[in-house]
């Protein structure tokens, strides 16, 4: 075009676009475009669904380590009754006998004190044989 370009000083068109300048870009440009749009967010979309199926396998595994453990904490909770229990069995068996030993301690205590005071009473008794015994 004489006298310059669109946009430049002295160009004629003054900035309009011409009627070919406004073609919309070819067919196949575009369906490539979409086409490519849609393969990539397919391949994002199917990272997104892996990390997630990923996550949900890792809670799936903790869950059933978790599970385990507590089937574990179970069967020790359920042992340790039992064995309270046989110990509480032995502990009932045993308290008459533990009875029978405390009866003893009383009556020891008691004997003893009787002792403490036969002594006495033969030490009193010594003391006057002896005044006796000097007359």
């Amino acid at each position: 075009s004489p006298g310059g370009c669109r946009g430049q000083p002295g160009g004629r068109d003054g900035g309009v676009e011409t009627a070919e300048e406004a073609v919309e870009p070819a067919e196949p440009d575009i369906n490539e475009l979409c086409t490519d749009m849609f393969e990539k967010m397919a391949v994002f979309l199917q990272g997104e669904l892996t990390a997630t199926c990923e996550d949900y396998r890792l809670l799936e595994n903790m869950n059933k380590l978790t599970s385990l453990k507590y089937m574990e904490m179970k069967d020790i909770s359920i042992n340790i009754s039992r064995n309270l229990q046989d110990l509480n069995n032995k502990y009932a068996s045993l308290q008459p006998y533990l009875d029978q030993i405390n009866q003893i301690e009383e009556q020891v205590s008691s004997l003893e004190q009787a002792a403490y005071k036969l002594d006495a009473y033969s030490k009193k008794l010594e003391a006057r044989f002896k005044k006796l015994e000097k007359r």
